[in-house]
């Protein structure tokens, strides 16, 4: 996808380095990022071994707490170019971003509305976030409690070795989904979710969470299809195989798990598939609506 001649944002900082104090609000911390995170990563170490042992990292998904929320400090433009222009993965970070402000701002705009834009936080092998303690092993993740979408570039290597999703569309995929959530936070999508999860049992949670989940992927295919004009030969198919790698019925078995739907918690790589594709085939977020969906 062509971006290296687009502005690089200014929302964008450093996540230090948290301590183990970070967690706050009764385990909030660790679930919190995990419910919110994009789901590849080091998904074999976090969201794998949770299935393994019966747990659902993802009941506590949603907007509103504000448990263990860190104060961010302020970036100035010139603070953000440098941090930006740090690596070539964090500079095309950075432009992914700066393209998502100017998408979402445009339709909220249309919608009356004003767009609100996160912040991108990088922070290498482990940082403090609003959520808790950040860790590589999470993957990228969207805290609604600061706001913040946050990222190890690190992650794009194990993306492209050991998901087999090489190509700047499949990090932009990653970055797009994570501002999805953000955009379900916006419009109070998470907080409803959230609740309605607090009144059902697990199996029914996770059913909310896969549904949250592809209204990401939805998201992010809208994102790009509001710039198809920059779409290059080869992108729209690096972004399917990233979907198609981290479907949850692709990761039990590759686990060498049985697949068990009743533990999906982001949806299976059809569904992640089928939705990112509904979302550039549309360009519209009112066709991304998976919870009046009465199938996946």
């Amino acid at each position: 996808m062509r971006l290296d001649d687009y502005r690089t944002s200014d929302n964008v900082g450093e996540a230090g380095r948290g301590g183990g104090g970070g967690m706050g609000g009764g385990g909030l911390g660790l679930l919190f990022l995990i419910g919110s995170k994009f789901g590849i990563g080091g998904i074999i170490v976090v969201v794998i071994g949770m299935f393994i042992f019966g747990m659902n990292p993802l009941s506590l998904i949603g907007g509103g707490s504000q448990v263990g929320t860190s104060p961010q400090e302020q970036t100035t433009p010139a603070g953000a170019k440098q941090i930006c222009d740090a690596s070539p993965a964090r500079k095309h970070s950075c432009q992914v971003l700066a393209s998502t402000e100017d998408t979402w701002a445009k339709i909220f705009q249309a919608n009356g509305q004003t767009y609100q834009p996160p912040r991108l936080n990088f922070y290498s092998e482990t940082g403090a976030s609003g959520c808790g303690q950040a860790q590589s092993a999470m993957g990228p993740f969207y805290c609604p409690s600061d706001q913040g979408v946050y990222l190890d570039t690190s992650f794009f290597d194990e993306l492209s070795n050991r998901f087999k999703a090489a190509g700047d569309f499949a990090q932009n995929y990653v970055i797009a989904h994570e501002v999805g959530h953000h955009v379900q936070y916006l419009t109070g999508i998470a907080e409803g979710v959230r609740r309605d999860q607090q009144r059902v049992g697990e199996a029914q949670g996770n059913q909310l969470q896969v549904r949250m989940e592809l209204q990401a992927d939805c998201f992010a295919g809208v994102w790009a299809a509001k710039n198809r004009d920059r779409i290059e030969p080869g992108d729209i198919e690096e972004g399917m195989r990233a979907a198609n790698a981290i479907g949850d019925d692709t990761l039990q078995k590759s686990a060498g798990r049985a697949v068990v739907p009743e533990s999906f918690t982001h949806g299976t790589s059809a569904q992640r598939m089928a939705w990112l594709k509904r979302g550039l085939d549309s360009g519209d977020p009112a066709q991304c609506d998976t919870f009046k969906a009465t199938t996946l």
